[in-house]
């Protein structure tokens, strides 16, 4: 009976560390001096959600993911990640905020793997 409840107990651990796994996000770092651009995109906020790479950037009100493009560079042991508008803003709404979601397999990010932001981020006062 004891083999049982260890066999048991044995693939329950299995499972709980599966899980974990991946539940497991990528984690965000500051940018090191010369890392970030300023002639890049400034963004307002980043965050790393379990599935995605979520960034805020000022919009007029039309701002789409379509009108982003995004590179990613490794070295050191993390993925340097970069976004830079394909087209501007013409639309002339109320200024605002708009939130663009980057999934991981989208950026060809890894799970558990460290990421630096190039782009400027200065959040509104």
């Amino acid at each position: 009976m004891d083999a049982v409840l260890s066999r048991r107990g044995f693939v329950l651990a299995g499972v709980a560390l599966g899980l974990a796994g991946c539940a497991t996000t990528p984690v965000l770092t500051a940018a090191a001096p010369g890392e970030t651009f300023p002639e890049l995109e400034p963004l307002l906020a980043v965050e790393a959600r379990s599935d995605a790479l979520v960034i805020r950037v000022s919009s007029r009100g039309c701002a789409a993911k379509a009108d982003f493009v995004f590179r990613v560079d490794r070295g050191r042991g993390r993925a340097v990640v970069a976004f830079a508008r394909r087209r501007l803003e013409t639309c002339k709404g109320p200024a605002g905020i708009a939130e663009l979601r980057f999934g991981y397999d989208e950026l060809g990010v890894r799970r558990g793997e460290r990421i630096v932001i190039a782009n400027p981020v200065t959040p509104l006062a």
